[in-house]
């Protein structure tokens, strides 16, 4: 095939949280590309012969490769029907067909793994099964992502191919198993790798080029984690697989552009909109595309010095709270296990010692048997980042696994902040707006952790369906500002929408006390009846407590005013004028204090019978989410409302 460059960045102008940076395309024009890569056959970025993959693991870990290839071998072969492909139009369900479509990729990686490592010929046919079916599929992504379709969702459309995530993921996969595998299949027939690469081809190196019907290649705006997700695994399946030297090299300055869009919705100081979690497919992903430039430049691509690259890094361990606990504003969720051997990567190229650490704490913290076939499965995506994991493995020797939390972070650039008080206290809050990635209508939220246990919690995200990125999203409850730790006034919540920001942001901190504050009243909708509405949120360490203080002046009086907070503790409201809020493991209780003589206090379960809940049960296990509320009994039309926590 061959390839005309296309333009990803025509344009510097756009919303005003751009900045043109344009790093990649500046710093390594495309004759500095064609220079730096090395050809395919030269290029040998993994191990792909069992005395290579000896001398690059440990044998307990290609045990563990091997026993996980001989289950995948195992498994039954389910089919993409047609009907199990409409479920998502049909009942909104979109996690049948994603087990399947997903099952399939994640046991092929099993299979190819185990044969690359053992070379003994016993996977290659059940290697072959899978790449020939996934090959004949109708569709390498997922019915939730074809409403860029001509002919809308439904069925995959054969002749408008469009790429989503799963296909660019699908490719990647195809393009490593030519890669360890491909000689093997060569010879159970030599039409099974021209399939692979016409196949890739076709669903994602021609239609990629269709620039601008993709959002998340639109110069012009803020893109979110599909960009850095995608130009990932299509520089895998580009340096990997495309034959035409001339071709792969402007392919890959192209994805190098289509990097810079991500990297120009940035901030300066790296914040991820979208939260913790879904930085292991943005921030984590800019780090594959780097490797991967990297390694096939011989070095000559290096971007490890850039400010915006350690800034980046650093996000995921300013956001950390305790254990599994990170901070989940968002459709973030609320517990993860962080890719330690990644983490620990991503220090390492960077310098940032701290990285490296956080790094090292999460491979011991959350555990890491070499010689389970369990931890070896490839169950999950960005298959090239658990490739170079492996190869980690040996320099993950028992040493000073220490880290140090962070006490004070602040992103200006999407407003967030987090402190930390000596005995306990953790508080993260922030301003933005309404049109944020995976967006809540939640500017001027905040949540309380007490010993590392939540207290006064953002609830996440429930199970995506094909409600979730619909016109009726902010129907769901779990994306509305009234289930959010915020007021609600004249019985209405915040709108959808980027004029829907907090104003007049101030950050301050120091060894006594850590404030966020912010101006609300173009949160709200006019029938709100704002005029002015101020919200500081501030930990004094010294007196171990965190005070949230709302100082609003109204047109009118309210009809009502009403203040939210949603926790899992186990609730205690004898005493007027306090509420004990006790983590589920009785621990921890903290005492939140508020005037009772201005306000009435009910808590009630927030009701889960939808199928958008069921995600929550996982979330939250063992834990009823509560929704605390305060209602004025006399409102005015201006005061102040001050609640106070402290550990008890």
């Amino acid at each position: 095939m061959k390839l005309l460059i296309f333009l990803l960045i025509t344009t510097t102008t756009g919303w005003a949280q751009l900045t043109p940076r344009n790093l990649l395309a500046t710093r390594y024009p495309v004759s500095s590309v064609q220079a730096a890569l090395m050809p395919r056959a030269n290029w040998k970025p993994y191990p792909n012969t069992p005395e290579a993959w000896r001398q690059a693991l440990p044998d307990s870990v290609r045990t563990g490769l091997v026993r996980a290839g001989e289950r995948a071998a195992n498994e039954p072969f389910t089919p993409l029907t047609a009907t199990l492909t409409l479920d998502y139009v049909r009942n909104t369900n979109r996690t049948r067909y994603e087990a399947v479509s997903f099952g399939r990729r994640h046991t092929l990686m099993d299979l190819v793994l185990a044969e690359s490592v053992e070379g003994q010929g016993r996977f290659t046919d059940a290697i072959l099964n899978m790449v020939w079916a996934i090959c004949e599929e109708s569709g390498w992504g997922v019915p939730a992502h074809l409403g860029g379709q001509k002919t809308g969702n439904g069925l995959f459309n054969v002749e408008d191919r469009t790429v989503d995530l799963f296909g660019a993921e699908t490719a990647a996969v195809l393009a490593l198993t030519d890669y360890f595998v491909g000689d093997q299949l060569a010879k159970a027939s030599p039409l099974v790798r021209p399939r692979i690469y016409l196949e890739t081809n076709e669903r994602l190196f021609k239609p990629i080029q269709e620039s601008n019907r993709y959002g998340w290649l639109n110069p012009a705006a803020k893109v979110n984690n599909w960009n850095p997700w995608i130009m990932a695994n299509w520089l895998t399946a580009t340096l990997l697989l495309d034959p035409d030297e001339s071709c792969r090299q402007q392919m890959t300055f192209a994805a190098m552009k289509g990097l810079d869009i991500y990297l120009n919705g940035l901030g300066e100081n790296g914040g991820c909109d979208e939260g913790p979690s879904y930085w292991f497919a943005a921030g984590a992903c800019v780090f594959d595309a780097l490797e991967l430039l990297h390694s096939a430049t011989d070095g000559k691509v290096n971007m490890y010095r850039e400010p915006l690259i350690r800034n980046i890094a650093s996000y995921v361990y300013k956001m950390h709270i305790a254990g599994a606990y990170f901070v989940p504003f968002a459709d973030a969720d609320p517990t993860l296990t962080p890719d330690g051997l990644m983490l620990y990567r991503f220090g390492q190229q960077i310098q940032d010692d701290t990285l490296s650490r956080f790094g090292r704490w999460a491979y011991r913290t959350f555990g890491y048997s070499e010689s389970s076939s369990n931890t070896h499965r490839s169950r999950g995506f960005h298959r090239q980042r658990k490739i170079n994991n492996l190869l980690t493995i040996r320099q993950m020797k028992a040493g000073d696994d220490f880290f140090e939390p962070v006490r004070d972070v602040w992103f200006p650039d999407v407003q967030v902040m987090t402190a930390r008080s000596p005995r306990g206290l953790y508080v993260a809050a922030h301003g933005g707006h309404n049109a944020e990635s995976h967006n809540h209508n939640d500017v001027g939220d905040f949540i309380l952790y007490a010993n590392g246990k939540p207290v006064i919690i953002d609830a996440g995200r429930g199970t995506y369906t094909a409600k979730t990125f619909s016109s009726k999203r902010y129907e769901l409850w779990w994306t509305q500002s009234q289930y959010h730790n915020l007021p609600i006034i004249n019985g209405v919540g915040q709108p959808v929408g980027r004029a829907c920001e907090a104003r007049n942001v101030r950050y301050a901190a120091d060894a006594r006390k850590a404030t966020l504050s912010m101006d609300l009243t173009r949160a709200y909708p006019a029938e709100a009846g704002i005029q002015s509405w101020n919200r500081t949120i501030a930990l004094n360490r010294v007196a171990e407590s965190l005070t949230l203080t709302d100082a609003y002046v109204l047109k009118t009086g309210p009809s009502s005013l009403q203040q939210a907070f949603l926790t899992t503790c186990t609730t205690d409201t004898n005493t007027p004028g306090q509420l004990l809020l006790t983590t589920p493991d009785r621990s921890t209780t903290v005492r939140l204090q508020y005037d009772p003589k201005r306000w009435s206090v009910a808590v009630a379960p927030v009701t889960l019978t939808m199928p958008d809940d069921e995600g929550f049960i996982n979330k939250w296990p063992n834990q009823t989410i509560q929704r605390v509320l305060l209602t004025a009994r006399q409102p005015g039309a201006n005061g102040q409302s001050v609640f106070t926590f402290s550990l008890r």
